[in-house]
């Protein structure tokens, strides 16, 4: 595959179809259109004013901001005047902001509003090495003092300039080099400081080629962008939009993803496992305070569905009497369940995590088609890809064009192409160990089957190694737990112990449901998981996960929890992973509680 510039790639598209509907966003209760001339003519002042700052080829330049349309407008200006894009979680805790702001020695930092440029402002005395902070939202909402080192994005990035400018613009993005480094990505890590991921232009560019035409994504289509583009998933994703001339929407905030779906129902989305799970479990919520009737005819649909996915995946109408089945269902319950999230979405990508296979089938079986793919940000971060016509369940897909995959002697995944990162930033004692031989190690374990499909057994430092030396890996017992309509999220743990035992956080509202049905009085969460009727039934949940798991695999003991784990508590990543570790390290008195002899159930 050709090297090219992420700036030539983007500029293509944005260059020659111009629309009115480039990106959307909500602006004080009704969405709002941008078109593409507007997006130019900001990215081109904004371009400017990096310019008149001073900002050369290779200065880092931090955007801090939630998902918005002015995210995107200074990204392509930072990356047209060959400056490097340090993105930061729009909620990061102000001691990893100094730390990425003063390891990357950032020069600028775009904010969203108040509470950004707060953060900002905290540890700014420690930055010697940041001149100027632009605030997307106007300085007297954010709390800006007179200060000659504050200047409004209104300014920055006026619209009101020439198209000779937007013009002018055009020629100094595109004299980009394909190894030009575009981006550095801090890792939100499970474990450890966070490290800086060089990408270059050609990483990102290369990546968007191999993915974007094999998902199909047209200008007919309209994403929700819901992931922190921080992330290097949303943002390549993002990119595979604009390449694609397809419109963005950006959804207000995680707690209004369903009604902005219905609001202005997108076709295409991007999500992680942690989306499915919660919306499955929403479902499944309101099939079981429906009527008798109707819970019949929602099992009759799911099985009718789950025979029919063999012929749909391949692209076939379901023959005979199944297709008149399926047909039948698709009216009376798929077609509903749909119109939940909009009623016109061609496909979710799924990524960021392992997505359990019932949980796809479940939902393939519904109408809503998810791909799963697989990739890192050391790996920009695609690496395989399930696409319409050749998926398989349980996978994440076959290796892009131009990404090879190899399995190492002891199950770690390795990959090299034009999507392998240039290396840490001033790591290079890290650089070298995950880098060798032109093969980067994913720290992953899993294998390739016989058509070329490739299967996530867990991560490589995530496997339980017990006291009896069995090897277990953790994310598929976790993934049955969470299929239970009474568990929304669980931990194993058991590195090093003589058995297995898991934390559990219930679904409550599933479970006050439950409880109220036998009449369980309970004022709290801890009364709730206390009580012994409720012990019992998690009990029963874990034995049925425990029958089809082998007995050194089996749960021999848990605990439940009255909260579930968060970002803002350092339990999770940016993309809803678990950080083991920090999880293992907060609960390790109960953790420990659960081996001792006269170990019972417990609550926390």
């Amino acid at each position: 595959m050709q090297g090219i510039s992420l700036t030539q790639l983007l500029l293509d598209t944005l260059c020659k179809q111009s629309r009115p509907d480039l990106l959307w966003h909500k602006v004080e209760g009704e969405w709002k259109t941008i078109s593409t001339d507007t997006y130019l003519r900001r990215v081109a002042a904004a371009a400017r004013f990096l310019r008149e700052c001073g900002i050369q080829k290779g200065d880092r330049v931090a955007v801090f901001s939630e998902n918005r349309p002015e995210w995107h407008m200074a990204d392509l200006a930072i990356l047209g005047v060959g400056a490097v894009n340090v993105p930061l979680y729009f909620a990061e805790s102000p001691e990893r902001l100094h730390y990425i702001l003063a390891d990357s020695e950032s020069r600028l930092c775009f904010v969203s509003g108040a509470e950004q440029f707060a953060k900002v402002r905290e540890v700014w005395s420690q930055l010697p090495a940041l001149e100027k902070v632009i605030p997307f939202q106007p300085l007297d909402s954010v709390g800006a003092q007179a200060d000659a080192r504050v200047v409004s994005w209104q300014v920055a990035a006026r619209e009101d300039v020439s198209h000779e400018r937007v013009e002018e613009f055009t020629r100094n993005a595109l004299r980009a080099k394909p190894d030009d480094v575009a981006t550095l990505i801090y890792t939100s890590g499970t474990t450890g400081k966070p490290k800086g991921v060089l990408l270059t232009h050609n990483n990102l560019a290369s990546n968007v080629q191999g993915c974007m035409g094999r998902l199909g994504y047209v200008q007919t289509d309209l994403v929700m962008s819901v992931l922190p583009l921080c992330h290097i998933y949303e943002r390549t994703n993002s990119y595979s939009y604009f390449a694609a001339g397809t419109p963005i929407a950006y959804a207000e905030s995680f707690e209004k993803v369903a009604d902005n779906l219905r609001e202005i129902r997108p076709t295409v989305m991007a999500a992680v496992p942690r989306f499915f799970e919660k919306l499955y479990q929403r479902v499944m919520d309101s099939v079981r305070q429906a009527s008798p009737l109707r819970q019949k005819l929602f099992h009759w649909a799911l099985e009718v569905g789950r025979r029919a996915l063999p012929h749909r995946l391949q692209g076939r109408t379901p023959p005979g009497w199944l297709g008149l089945q399926y047909r039948l269902a698709e009216r009376l319950i798929y077609r509903k369940l749909r119109q939940q999230l909009g009623g016109r979405f061609r496909f979710f990508v799924s990524g960021g995590a392992p997505l359990s296979k019932p949980l796809n089938q479940f939902f393939h079986a519904m109408g809503l088609m998810i791909y799963e793919g697989y990739g890192l940000t050391e790996t920009s971060p695609v690496i395989s890809l399930n696409i319409p016509g050749a998926t398989k369940l349980g996978t994440v897909g076959k290796p892009i064009p131009g990404v090879e995959v190899k399995i190492a002697d002891d199950g770690e995944i390795l990959t090299r192409g034009p999507h392998i990162m240039q290396g840490y930033y001033k790591l290079e004692e890290e650089t070298s160990k995950v880098l060798r031989d032109g093969w980067f190690y994913t720290g992953d374990v899993g294998f390739l089957d016989d058509e070329g499909f490739l299967t996530i057994t867990d991560r490589k430092k995530d496997l339980i190694k017990t006291a009896a030396g069995k090897m277990i890996a953790p994310q598929p017992i976790e993934n049955q737990l969470k299929a239970s309509p009474f568990i929304a999220n669980a931990v194993v743990i058991g590195d090093r112990r003589k058995y297995i035992v898991a934390l559990l956080v219930p679904n409550f509202a599933q479970l006050e449901h439950y409880a109220a049905q036998q009449g369980v009085a309970a004022n709290s969460p801890a009364e709730l998981t206390s009580h012994p009727s409720v012990q019992e039934l998690l009990e029963g949940e874990v034995e049925r996960v425990n029958r089809r798991l082998a007995q050194f695999e089996r749960i021999k003991r848990f605990a439940l929890l009255e909260k579930d784990f968060t970002f803002a508590d350092g339990q999770l990543t940016y993309t809803q992973k678990v950080r083991r570790r920090k999880i293992e390290e907060e609960f390790r008195t109960l953790i420990d509680s659960l081996y001792s002899e006269e170990a019972r159930p417990s609550t926390a």
